[in-house]
């Protein structure tokens, strides 16, 4: 199997800038900007706001295309079960990549979606909608009383 490697953000620990010759400098000098730009930019950025889209910093490349896709990153706060608006006209995304948050009963802190495998009823179910994220408990899970749910999608950007 022929597969291309994609390079990782990594920077070289050592770059040799000669110092007697101004032109070669330059090069060099210029050569790790260069460098340095591709491997900033081509992180994960870890910022998640409340009520502003954020673009996460990944590259997608779906269905064998050459043409980069972004993913965008949002906060919403839960304050119990029910629906939850978003905001996003989900017939112009590709999809969403990532659905996770937390919430807390007022002791505790639980990931979302959560799971009992002892009991389906006690089962807290997170699914996204059209228009809205739809938070489900089942009747022995813990009360929601807090927390939050980051929806990460596939933008045309």
């Amino acid at each position: 199997m022929t597969t291309n490697i994609q390079q990782s953000p990594y920077l070289r620990q050592q770059r040799d800038f000669p110092p007697d010759d101004s032109k070669s400098l330059a090069v060099q000098v210029d050569r790790a900007y260069v460098d340095i730009a591709i491997a900033v930019n081509d992180r994960t950025i870890g910022t998640f706001a409340l009520g502003n889209e954020i673009a996460t910093g990944e590259s997608w490349y779906l269905a064998g295309s050459n043409s980069e896709q972004q993913t965008l990153r949002q906060v919403y706060i839960v304050t119990g079960s029910g629906n939850i608006a978003h905001g996003i006209t989900t017939a112009t995304i590709a999809g969403f990549t990532r659905i996770y948050g937390t919430f807390s009963d007022g002791t505790n802190f639980y990931p979302l979606p959560y799971t009992d495998s002892a009991s389906a009823t006690n089962q807290v179910q997170v699914v996204v909608t059209p228009t809205n994220i739809v938070i489900t408990a089942g009747g022995g899970a813990p009360a929601i009383t807090s927390g939050f749910i980051v929806l990460e999608w596939l933008s045309q950007i």
